[in-house]
């Protein structure tokens, strides 16, 4: 069965509940899902704002403002 056949069945049977808990438990988990799949979209940089990063991380290196792996490591032990 594909994805489509999937979705309309489930559709069918959704329409057929008549527990609002049900509903609700649902809702949550298309909320619930809805919510991890928006987090899981990749927005690559564009090579100008990988440009421009590249450049802040180099004057931040040259101007002394930054963290040793040490210092970070030491903080979340």
């Amino acid at each position: 069965m594909n994805i489509e056949a999937r979705k309309i069945e489930f559709i069918q049977e959704f329409l057929k509940l008549q527990s609002e808990e049900a509903i609700s438990k649902l809702e949550k988990i298309l909320k619930k899902e809805k919510n991890t799949s928006d987090e899981r979209v990749f927005n690559p940089m564009t090579i100008e704002e990988l440009n421009k990063r590249i450049d802040q991380s180099e004057s931040d290196f040259k101007n002394n403002r930054f963290k040793t792996s040490s210092e970070l490591l030491a903080k979340y032990e």
